[in-house]
């Protein structure tokens, strides 16, 4: 059973997803940074949030980049996190652009950054997004590649990144997973 503060979780941070990838926005004081403590000191299970994002990976791996997508045969960043949210996440939501996302939730740390966090980049005054995964790796969009894995310590990501920003856990959310190409 899918522990209820996880859906939460992953249901927040999929909303900043939904944003398009060519919005300008502002930086985000670092004073104002999300508390990284659990609720009564409890740390949320993040496993379903996890399997949720590698299943959706493994659904979208190499789809190519098209700008204003949201199919397989080609998504931009806010595409794929939306769709991951409404995929994956089960979030009813209208499509969104990155400037919305980037507009919704709260700042983290990017020390503190846990799976289904929205991380933000800025590339020539344009705003990029994907989804924090584990061991300083996001899940996105890319331009040159399609939809991909890539580390936050590679110097080009470094250089321009942005934010994170984690959903309120009020948002409550149901985590589906790709079955179909199961025997």
């Amino acid at each position: 059973m899918i522990n209820s503060a996880a859906c939460k979780v992953i249901a927040c941070l999929f909303l900043f997803t939904l944003a398009g990838c060519s919005s300008k926005s502002s930086h985000a004081p670092a004073e104002e940074s999300v508390d990284t403590s659990a609720e009564g000191g409890k740390q949320p299970d993040l496993i379903p949030v996890i399997a949720a994002l590698h299943d959706q990976m493994h659904s979208w791996e190499g789809t190519k980049y098209q700008w204003g997508g949201t199919q397989l045969t080609g998504v931009d960043c806010s595409g794929f996190v939306w769709r991951t949210l409404k995929d994956r996440f089960n979030i009813p939501m209208d499509r969104v652009t990155t400037k919305e996302l980037i507009a919704m939730g709260k700042p983290v740390d990017q020390a503190h950054l846990q799976p289904g966090d929205l991380v933000f980049f800025r590339i020539k005054r344009e705003l990029h997004v994907g989804f924090y995964d584990t061991d300083h790796q996001f899940l996105h969009a890319s331009v040159s590649q399609g939809v991909m894995r890539s580390s936050l310590n590679n110097p080009y990501w470094k250089s321009v990144y942005l934010e994170a920003r984690r959903l309120p856990k009020e948002q409550n959310s149901q985590i589906s997973f790709n079955y179909k190409n199961k025997v």
